[in-house]
């Protein structure tokens, strides 16, 4: 099962403060922790919502709204896609995750993710079946991207 530790954004990350140093090899140490587990799939830090921009749909046509955005609480900072056999056990690793003094209110979300071959059988064609597999592979692989 694949899990999604989303982390919230604070105020600071917001502001684009660089973490502490202490919190650096917090990080370092947790990422490693999850490589040697061999659950680690992708992990990465991401920009303050003013190098974003959020789209949202009304009548079928898409408005692109530039950040920054207000609702720092609502936004996020940053991820970690695992691979384990369960939700608790994505629980357990979300809750290893460092978290700076002072952050109270700042939290994580574990979602579960969607995998193609979570779709109950007999609901997507061979011919899907066999595109979503052929991509998966083609996105893990050291195939050129087009």
């Amino acid at each position: 099962m694949k899990f999604m530790i989303v982390g919230k954004a604070s105020a600071e990350t917001e502001a684009g403060a660089v973490p502490s140093q202490e919190l650096v090899d917090g990080m370092r140490a947790y990422n490693e922790s999850l490589t040697k587990a061999g659950v680690l799939l992708a992990a990465e830090g991401l920009y303050p919502s003013s190098h974003g921009a959020q789209i949202s749909y009304s009548d079928g046509k898409a408005t692109v709204i530039d950040g920054p955005f207000t609702e720092a609480k609502e936004l996020i900072a940053g991820f970690w896609l695992i691979q384990v056999k369960s939700r608790e056990e994505a629980v357990e690793w979300a809750l290893r995750v460092p978290v700076p003094p002072g952050n109270d209110g700042v939290g994580l979300e574990v979602w579960q993710v969607f995998d193609g071959s979570d779709t109950p059988e007999g609901t997507m064609s061979p011919e899907q079946q066999a595109y979503d597999e052929a991509l998966r592979e083609r996105l893990l692989g050291d195939e050129p991207r087009p």
